[in-house]
């Protein structure tokens, strides 16, 4: 599988920024808007619909429609694994149903001072056979671009 990675700093504290991805809300906030990001359903642990935070077993049924050119892409992600502990925070979400075969994102924060070091892990695999290597670098680039794009978004949050 092929991996991302990508971190900064930012100048708010853990509990502010660990708040923050609580909420689906939040991952509606990091999206840009040309991605026209819906949220068609959220369903916690337990079976009920929107959960107040966002625990391991919840899925999010999600839909892009990036320009707003043809139909929405739809995925489907579980939360696997979140745990806090002092000054580090982690969740990790898996794609059950969507446009790459495998797909698993951690997000990792560690507390310094009032500052947070935000760093994000994926580990995927593009639905390309024997182009998969030129697919690798194209999706890289893309997650390069996106993720600017979300810690930006996410400094102006919280900070």
């Amino acid at each position: 599988m092929a991996t991302f990675e990508h971190e900064s700093w930012v100048s708010a504290p853990l509990d502010a920024v660990w708040a923050f991805h609580d909420r689906a809300d939040g991952l509606v906030a990091l999206t840009p808007r040309w991605a026209n990001l819906r949220v068609e359903r959220i369903v916690g642990p337990d079976g009920e619909p929107d959960p107040d935070v966002l625990d391991v077993g919840s899925r999010l049924e999600l839909s892009v429609r990036p320009f707003g050119v043809g139909p929405p892409q739809r995925t489907v992600s579980e939360i696997t694994a979140r745990e806090r502990d002092g000054g580090t925070a982690y969740f990790r979400d898996a794609m059950v149903a969507g446009p790459f075969p495998e797909w698993e994102h951690t997000h990792l924060f560690y507390a310094e001072g009032g500052r947070t070091l935000c760093r994000d892990r994926i580990e995927y695999r593009t639905p390309t056979g024997p182009l998969s290597p030129v697919a690798d670098e194209v999706a890289k680039a893309g997650f390069e671009a996106a993720f600017r794009y979300r810690h930006r978004a996410l400094r102006r949050h919280v900070e």
